[in-house]
């Protein structure tokens, strides 16, 4: 981790000029003495992660907001080490959501990414400077821990969520525990509201008895480590579930938003939130100073909070683990891409019916030409345990055109997702071929040629067809669990 310090100095001859124009500006200084002098401060405090380990194979940078993942790191090094929760040194993120903030800089919306969600996790580059080869269906929280370093890897949390959505992050920042504790103190606290009194037993479930109570019944106020108590609960609320717990950080971030807007977004305000923060916070180098932090931060003071939004990626579970269902989040994603709100409105306030095509006609999102795939040759290979599966695709290929080199059984039959492995020069052809599988992503490979692995996904829903997810709305799985920031942090208190 690097620091970041402006420092400025002035070597030039004395001189009565300048010897008023500093008596004119010494009200000037004292002032802003307190707000410029603690910013350089922060400024000096900043850490950033290396953009070395950024994926050059990005998604293009087409959305017409602005992207930024935030990470939850539960590292228990350094200061974290008595804040709770876990043993290790490892950096893990705990938890991570992808902020879209609107073009018109008035709406947000916050998407949850489950930790135990299986995904695909491309190549990412490891503190030696080699580069990993690509995993499929592995858990999501798995990219952080890549390298196994106490900072964690958030270049590979990007590279994989830039993977899964499609969408390109424009900004990334990781807050360990202790920023958070350090957070929720400088603003005074934070409401939240419990269905029940919550024992020492329900935070750490290996106690033999419930102990003393730690959280009581109903609304009121936590910071500090009783704050990050309250975002770690699992067992004692809800269902006991990861996802509940999901609910239950959105509910409480999003009644932190409401606390800091309060306060007034304004430079004074936001010193002592930054100083704080900023200690144990880390960011890529877009963000690595205090006026690109302050303007980022200053960027969003019109957002309604009404229109600052909660979800969750659509999931099932998959066993132990979570699945992320298609086509929903391809459709959430595509919405995003559109800078469409999770309702379907445009931010302008336009609905899907009054948004008209190139001829004034009502656009249709789900209409697509359909795949050819003449010229180009694919390889297939079953990545699930159904059998038949390489030789039931192949065929769908070849009646569009596709040339099917071969139908074999990939080396790991555990993959959700169908995957098109591309080599060289064959982009544009792995992005046609992606196209056919609905929720297919691609990958860089140094392999020569188009493999496509298939998953889970294509045994349950063999239909294939153009991959163009409706950006017209988000789904019925989103849509009926938004919450927005101004909501009584008292209300759906099961959190799942």
């Amino acid at each position: 981790m690097t620091g970041n310090r402006t420092v400025g100095a002035d070597g030039g001859r004395g001189s009565r000029l300048r010897r008023t124009a500093v008596s004119g500006l010494s009200l000037l200084v004292l002032l802003v003495a307190g707000i410029g002098w603690g910013w350089l401060q922060v400024n000096g405090s900043i850490g950033t992660f290396s953009a070395d380990g950024i994926s050059g194979d990005r998604p293009p940078d087409s959305s017409k907001g602005q992207n930024v993942l935030v990470i939850g790191s539960d590292s228990r090094a350094g200061e974290n080490s008595g804040l709770g929760g876990g043993t290790g040194a490892v950096g893990r993120s705990d938890t991570a959501f992808l902020l879209h903030v609107y073009g018109d800089h008035r709406h947000a919306v916050a998407v949850s990414i489950p930790r135990d969600s299986l995904v695909d996790i491309p190549a990412c580059k490891l503190p030696g400077g080699e580069w990993t080869a690509p995993q499929h269906a592995v858990m999501f929280n798995g990219a952080f821990s890549v390298g196994e370093t106490a900072e964690g890897n958030p270049a590979c949390t990007q590279n994989t969520v830039e993977h899964l959505t499609g969408l390109r992050v424009d900004h990334t920042v990781v807050v360990d525990f202790a920023g958070f504790s350090a957070l929720t103190s400088a603003v005074g606290g934070v409401p939240v509201c419990l269905p029940h009194d919550i024992h020492q037993r329900d935070l750490s479930p290996e106690r033999p008895t419930r102990g003393a109570r730690i959280f009581a019944k109903g609304p009121q106020t936590v910071s500090g480590q009783r704050a990050l108590d309250y975002v770690r609960l699992r067992h004692g609320i809800g269902d006991g579930s990861d996802i509940g717990r999901i609910k239950r950080q959105q509910a409480f971030v999003a009644s932190l938003i409401k606390k800091v807007k309060s306060q007034g977004l304004n430079p004074g305000t936001l010193l002592p939130l930054a100083d704080a923060a900023t200690e144990a916070m880390t960011v890529d180098p877009g963000l690595g100073s205090a006026d690109r932090l302050l303007s980022f931060a200053m960027s969003m003071k019109n957002i309604d909070l009404h229109d600052t939004k909660f979800v969750t990626v659509p999931w099932r579970y998959e066993g132990a683990r979570v699945a992320i269902v298609e086509p929903d989040a391809d459709a959430l994603w595509a919405a995003l891409k559109a800078d469409r709100t999770v309702d379907g409105q445009d931010v302008d306030g336009k609905g899907p019916a009054q948004r008209g095509g190139a001829e004034g006609r009502p656009s249709s999102p789900r209409a697509a030409a359909p795949v050819s795939g003449t010229g180009i040759a694919v390889a297939v290979h079953n990545g699930t345990g159904v059998a038949g599966l390489a030789a039931r695709a192949a065929e769908q290929l070849r009646s569009r055109g596709f040339t099917v080199t071969t139908t074999a059984t990939a080396s790991n039959q555990d993959h959700v997702s169908t995957v098109i492995e591309f080599g060289p020069g064959l982009r544009d052809a792995a992005e046609t071929t992606a196209r056919f599988f609905t929720g297919a992503r691609t990958t860089a490979s140094t392999t020569a040629g188009i493999r496509v692995v298939l998953g889970s996904s294509f045994a349950r829903n063999p239909v294939v067809g153009p991959r163009t997810p409706t950006a017209s709305a988000a789904p019925s799985a989103v849509s009926g669990g938004v919450r927005s920031a101004d909501a009584d942090p008292c209300a759906d208190l099961s959190y799942g």
